[in-house]
């Protein structure tokens, strides 16, 4: 099978999207936009993240050993385009064109407004194809009082859920 035949279907899976930050060794601030993150353990509490290897966020994560994985709730597309580089915009200018970010427990960026932000320290990193799978234990958590649902992407295109009522 080839990467093209993965890819298209891989655009039909959807998945809530994040912003993966980090910052180097001289305190500048990096970021992308992803949505290949799950939870991996309750005991420890700890998560997964994917990122590609040729990304600055990548090499940053591995140097620094802290990452903050962001949920971003539906009035976060902007945010997310910006992170996904549609914008144009270099490292540390993402920042400051999108979102209001603070420095907490391990020094990650967090987007202030953030559906949900996980503050992580690095356990593991395993390279595999393009991509490194970044395990990280969560050393805090941060939950916004928002009610909105969370953004989705897949298609190709940023989605909101109408609803997400309980199902009985």
């Amino acid at each position: 099978m080839g990467s093209d035949d993965f890819r298209a279907g891989m655009r039909k899976l959807a998945g809530g999207v994040t912003i993966i930050t980090s910052l180097d060794l001289d305190g500048r601030r990096c970021g992308l936009t992803a949505t290949a993150v799950c939870s991996l353990s309750t005991d420890p509490p700890s998560l997964l993240a994917c990122v590609n290897r040729e990304s600055s966020v990548a090499a940053v994560v591995e140097a620094s050993g802290v990452f903050a994985v962001n949920v971003l709730g539906l009035d976060h597309q902007g945010v997310a385009e910006v992170f996904a580089g549609r914008a144009g915009l270099a490292r540390e200018e993402r920042f400051g064109a999108a979102g209001l970010w603070h420095r907490r427990v391990t020094g990650a960026p967090v987007l202030g407004d953030a559906a949900v932000a996980f503050e992580c320290r690095l356990a593991e990193v395993k390279p595999f194809g393009t991509h490194l799978i970044l395990i990280g234990t969560v050393a805090a958590t941060h939950l916004a009082d928002c009610l909105d649902g969370p953004l989705i992407y897949g298609n190709g295109a940023f989605s909101r859920l109408a609803a997400m009522p309980a199902i009985a």
